[in-house]
């Protein structure tokens, strides 16, 4: 609004021409200017007292059946709406939960981009919805900080009752600074013990990743490679010790690539690093959503092909792969699952209604196996990487 604007609008109606003002009559019955109907409308309507209407609408106080139903019928008539103001008043709640990925610290990250976050948030929003909350999809910690030095403080902004946090970090400083608040939350992952959140939810990680290294083996694989990431979060901490504790059992050599998972240009140098080791594996678990096309391309610069000559299976909830040439065996982490999981455990604690101890809910993973990890016949020779193609 300009400077201009707010001295036309903080004008009194004794400025105003009495031609305009002729044109704008004053509401009748106490109607709201913006055309929604407040308490005081449904109580003229239903010809009761407001508190009566209050009580009706909020189930408390002594009425008879007669007149709860009557007013709520008269406020569903008028399209009354409790505002949320007044009821963060009267009942010290917002009915608004948050999500958010602290997984990678201060890097920008749009987690909503990708396949799993996606799920899990739709899952977590119709979870919130279905018992009366909103879920606010907050930006990553990156996004936060004072006006002016990035722009205003979305978090501080917004009255939550409680927040899920996605992933994290062992040493996380936002989920301190929550839980320093007193704001209830609930992990999505398992977090380190410094982090004593309400709940938490998450995957059995190594049996997930011993199965994914077994299903290759199996398959004929004799030195398998991984994708994994540089942070500290339970997801790629414990399927990197998984792996590491399988070499070790099995006697292979570790053959690994670290990478920060939030940049998707570094998974494609990673990638291409792994298929340019003078050990090159013969077959590759990618921890993340893009590592099975950035394999799939690092295979074919390589002249490798796959399943023939490298094994691949990745991490991923993207429809994609099952039409990729070929179709990309993909781990499963059931997000929808875990989404609902996380939003009911977290109002539970909302509401009192969670148990004394923190809750503690594994969910199960599946492998889809495709044409990407399956190969017929003999094992293949294991041979020096040739120089890259250009395509």
């Amino acid at each position: 609004m300009t400077a201009a604007e707010k001295q036309q609008a903080g004008r009194t109606s004794a400025s105003v021409p009495p031609s305009v003002a002729g044109r704008c009559p004053s509401p009748r019955g106490g109607a709201r200017l913006n055309g929604r109907a407040g308490i005081r409308d449904v109580a003229a309507a239903a010809g009761v007292s407001i508190t009566t209407v209050s009580d009706a609408l909020n189930g408390k106080g002594r009425l008879p059946d007669a007149t709860r139903s009557h007013v709520r019928e008269v406020a569903e008539r008028l399209g009354y709406r409790p505002s949320a103001a007044a009821r963060t008043l009267r009942t010290g709640k917002s009915g608004l939960i948050g999500l958010t990925v602290t997984t990678y610290g201060e890097e920008p990250f749009t987690f909503t981009e990708f396949a799993y976050f996606a799920e899990m948030a739709a899952a977590a929003t119709s979870a919130a919805l279905a018992r009366g909350y909103a879920l606010v999809i907050l930006p990553a910690p990156a996004r936060r900080g004072p006006a002016g030095a990035g722009g205003p403080d979305v978090w501080s902004n917004v009255a939550l009752d409680g927040t899920v946090v996605v992933d994290p970090s062992a040493q996380d400083p936002i989920v301190s600074e929550l839980l320093r608040s007193g704001l209830p939350v609930v992990s999505d992952g398992r977090p380190s013990d410094s982090l004593p959140v309400a709940a938490w939810v998450d995957n059995d990680h190594e049996a997930a990743v011993h199965g994914i290294l077994d299903h290759l083996a199996a398959s004929g694989a004799r030195r398998i490679g991984l994708l994994t990431g540089t942070t500290t979060d339970t997801y790629t901490r414990l399927s990197t010790s998984a792996y590491l504790d399988w070499c070790e059992r099995v006697g292979q050599e570790p053959v690994y690539e670290r990478y920060p998972a939030h940049d998707p240009c570094a998974g494609a140098v990673a990638a291409d690093r792994l298929l340019a080791r003078p050990d090159r594996p013969d077959a590759v678990y990618g921890l993340f959503d893009p590592n099975g096309t950035d394999l799939l391309a690092a295979a074919r610069r390589y002249g490798l092909r796959v399943p023939e000559d490298l094994l691949l299976v990745c991490c991923s909830e993207s429809p994609a792969y099952a039409t990729t040439a070929p179709p990309i065996t993909t781990l499963s982490l059931k997000p929808g699952r875990i989404g609902n999981a996380v939003v009911q455990l977290l109002i539970d604690v909302i509401e009192g209604l969670a148990p004394a101890r923190p809750v503690h809910r594994v969910m199960p993973t599946e492998l889809i196996v495709r044409t990407s990890s399956q190969r017929d016949g003999a094992r293949t020779t294991v041979s020096a990487p040739r120089a890259p193609t250009t395509e």
